[in-house]
């Protein structure tokens, strides 16, 4: 069984409004990051965001995907409304930094995201949502309103006992160099790909 516990919280003041960061530490040593706006305990149809560490877009503005365009958006409805923002650390799919960028090279040579992965011997999508239902029902949260793209993230929250009242899209704008992973997203891993502009 994995266990995690809350270690710290404090007031986080961002663009977005002012948030309460909550870290958890897993039994890995990793630690994870719950963004609070408002009343949330027992509260019906939380608006949720877990959303999975990826450094090179949520830092960096990697135009490779679109994990930058989608926090950025995610903090700003939840900013709005209230509600949490999930971070969990599983960057690249769950491979680490170094395998992603493994991947990317095999991706600069003609492979697509899946393809890369493979090729470097893990599955297409290594995450794991176990920590993330045990962090939201810490936090009080059985029912939510959740955004997301990815209709596997709701199967992992819902396998786990948490109701997913609503799924919200996150609309993303499509780049030169996003477009073939969004499309690999959409016909290979079965995201729901609302883009702005996207070629469906």
């Amino acid at each position: 069984m994995k266990i995690i516990k809350q270690r710290e919280s404090a007031r986080l003041p961002t663009k977005y409004g002012n948030f309460k960061a909550y870290v958890y530490e897993c039994d890995r040593g990793l630690h994870h990051l719950a963004l609070v706006k408002g009343s949330v305990k027992n509260k019906k149809n939380v608006l949720v965001r877990v959303h999975s560490e990826c450094l090179t877009g949520d830092v960096f503005h990697s135009l490779r995907c679109d994990c930058g365009q989608q926090i950025d958006k995610a903090l700003q409805l939840i900013g709005k409304e209230g509600g949490v923002l999930l971070y969990l650390r599983q960057e690249g799919r769950g491979i680490g930094l170094l395998n992603k960028i493994k991947a990317y090279a095999l991706q600069d040579k003609g492979m697509d995201t899946v393809e890369a992965n493979e090729k470097l011997g893990f599955k297409a999508d290594m995450r794991d949502y176990t920590l993330g239902v045990r962090i939201l029902v810490d936090l009080g949260i059985t029912s939510m309103k959740l955004l997301t793209n990815n209709p596997r993230k709701i199967e992992g929250l819902e396998k786990y006992g948490l109701k997913i009242a609503e799924r919200i899209p996150l609309t993303v704008s499509s780049t030169k160099e996003s477009k073939n992973y969004l499309k690999t997203k959409k016909e290979k891993l079965g995201h729901y790909i609302e883009d702005e502009g996207f070629v469906k």
